[in-house]
């Protein structure tokens, strides 16, 4: 089963369709997930390995950190290893910007707070329109520009909004229209009045993401929140859950966040209780292995992982494959039908056998479709 078959459109039809490489953004394509890579990128092979883990994961586009030439000259060896689009990630210094486009970055992600000034933007500019890169503005709460600290007193909506407009506009005077646009808080409140209010001004695709978000309890839920009501809304084209965890982790988080919204259906859905004094067999560890275990698997299917006597069976049986256990034992489930009873110490082998002829059935079906 294709796990592409089970999207459906962003909801921001009317906004223009952009390439990152060969990914389109915006336009009403699906909602694109990506990540950023946390190794130096001046560690070619570190670097591969590390965007390798995301492909697996489903990271569909990828950001790396160039601090300096080194890492700008990196992009070209990074490229030829991965197989999706590279973005490189540019502070400070705009000549960087302009080694890692002719480097072969796919696009680039600048800050017009600290890119330096008209002349230098410019530059950055026409490099672009010359590889043919999109430019991601990146607007965030923690680098707003003097003039607009000083407007406002403080990077309020209003002046995250202004700040992206005006550098648009002035990167669109320069000919060049390939771009998306993000703009960043770590507040949740003021980041959902932000694009809400960016997105009624702007048809350019929307980068979603809460700033320095946290770890993984409090980043994923303030993402969720942030990101997940936005989705609701029908504004945004491409997002990234920003986590202080490997970045595998904010691709998990991501494909939940797009699951509990209903905009696409990737990997294994896990149905599993919080536990209570009725459960009777370590559901906790099962639970744990089992959603290790799924982490590679692309096709969407829902599994349950159960331990109570009151909801387990019921959940169990709605589940493509789902077991129920109590008292030292097991009952494993397939498409709703009582399979077998299996011991609590041989439960998740059995399982999990389970589940991988349930994935290779269907992946066998997705083929003749």
């Amino acid at each position: 089963m294709n796990s592409q078959k089970n999207e459906q459109k962003s909801h921001r039809a009317g906004t223009k369709t952009i390439h990152v490489g060969k990914v389109p953004i915006g336009g009403g394509h699906s909602v694109v997930v990506q990540s950023m890579t946390n190794t130096d990128t001046r560690d070619v092979d570190a670097t591969v390995a590390q965007i390798h883990e995301l492909e697996k994961a489903g990271c569909e586009i990828i950001r790396v950190a160039i601090p300096d030439e080194i890492a700008a000259k990196s992009i070209s060896e990074i490229k030829k290893a991965i197989s999706i689009p590279l973005i490189a990630d540019i502070h400070f210094d705009h000549r960087l910007a302009v080694m890692a486009l002719n480097y072969g970055a796919d696009a680039i992600r600048i800050n017009p707070g600290n890119i330096g000034g008209d002349a230098k933007l410019a530059n950055v500019v026409a490099a672009a329109k010359d590889s043919g890169a999109v430019i991601r503005i990146g607007v965030n709460a923690g680098s707003l520009e003097a003039d607009l600290r000083q407007k406002y007193g403080t990077p309020n909506p209003r002046a995250l909004v202004e700040s992206a407009l005006r550098s648009i506009d002035k990167v669109v005077a320069m000919g060049h229209e390939e771009l998306k646009i993000s703009i960043k808080s770590s507040d949740v409140r003021d980041t959902i009045s932000a694009y809400r209010m960016l997105s009624k001004r702007c048809a350019f695709p929307l980068h979603l993401g809460v700033t320095e978000a946290g770890g993984l309890i409090a980043g994923t839920v303030k993402s969720s929140v942030a990101i997940g009501m936005l989705l609701m809304e029908g504004i945004g084209d491409t997002f990234r859950v920003s986590l202080t965890r490997d970045p595998v982790e904010e691709i998990q988080v991501a494909y939940e966040i797009l699951r509990a919204v209903g905009l696409r259906n990737r990997g294994p859905e896990i149905i599993s209780c919080p536990t209570c004094g009725r459960c009777e067999i370590n559901l906790f560890s099962i639970a744990e292995e089992v959603e290790r275990r799924c982490r590679g698997i692309e096709e969407p299917l829902k599994l349950a992982v159960m331990g109570c006597v009151v909801n387990g069976p019921g959940e169990a049986r709605e589940a493509d494959i789902g077991l129920a256990g109590g008292r030292g034992v097991g009952i494993l489930f397939r498409k709703g039908k009582i399979i077998k009873k299996v011991k609590e110490e041989a439960l998740l082998d059995v399982f999990w056998k389970e589940v991988e002829s349930y994935v290779t059935e269907v992946g066998r079906e997705g083929k003749k479709d």
